[in-house]
């Protein structure tokens, strides 16, 4: 007989999360709670983010494995230099934060129907923003902004959560600009969460839960194979 499957953990109006680590290999932590700013900021702090559907309660994960980023392994085509050389997009920082995170809501996906940038999500993700918690990074040619991404920073790590393209390579434009932007100020790791072949092609790898949770709490001894 195979043994019971242990109830997932439903948030109440305490700011406390169960430990990342104890996800099963689904990486679903925890259910309920509320989209308030500190428990946004516990929760990356934790390991753990939202991503829930507009007909669902609010779910948080924290999967394993985990896809990072470490900064000095960005990998930056042949054609990705060129582009950057001929300076075909211009890249800001903060300029716009609710339009990118309303057209990263707006982009279809592969596999996907809706989407989980939900208003509630996009209204508490700019409130993290006027708090100075998130950042977006904006990609114009001219004066239209045809790509860009946000995350959440928690000063050395940055925990990326969407990104667009409304154009060719724009989004790779936004998220190499950013990533040497956080290696020159040494940050540690972008989290990237889940495995894409978009990011796998920029450098980012995957790492078990157990490490990644290591690193961010600051456990840069943990040895990270390749």
């Amino acid at each position: 007989m195979s043994a019971a499957k242990t109830p997932i953990p439903f948030l109440g109006e305490a700011l406390v999360f169960p430990p990342a680590g104890a996800a099963g290999k689904d990486g679903l932590v925890a259910i309920g709670g509320d989209l308030e700013p500190e428990r946004l900021l516990l929760a990356y702090r934790s390991g753990i983010f939202p991503w829930f559907s507009d007909d669902s309660l609010i779910l948080w994960w924290s999967p394993d494995p985990r896809m990072v980023l470490f900064p000095n392994e960005l990998r930056v085509s042949r054609s990705m230099r060129q582009l950057r050389s001929r300076k075909v997009f211009r890249v800001t920082k903060n300029q716009c934060f609710s339009r990118v995170i309303a057209a990263c809501s707006q982009i279809p996906r592969k596999g996907e129907q809706g989407t989980w940038i939900t208003p509630e999500m996009q209204a508490a993700y700019i409130r993290l923003h006027e708090l100075g918690h998130a950042v977006s990074y904006e990609v114009w040619q001219g004066d239209e902004l045809v790509g860009g991404l946000y995350g959440v920073d928690l000063g050395d790590v940055f925990c990326g959560e969407s990104m667009f393209s409304r154009v060719s390579n724009a989004s790779k434009a936004g998220f190499i600009h950013m990533v040497r932007e956080l290696a020159a100020r040494e940050y540690r790791l972008v989290d990237c969460q889940v495995y894409t072949s978009h990011l796998e092609s920029l450098g980012a790898r995957e790492i078990p839960r157990e490490r990644f949770l290591a690193l961010l709490q600051g456990e840069d001894q943990v040895k990270i194979d390749k």
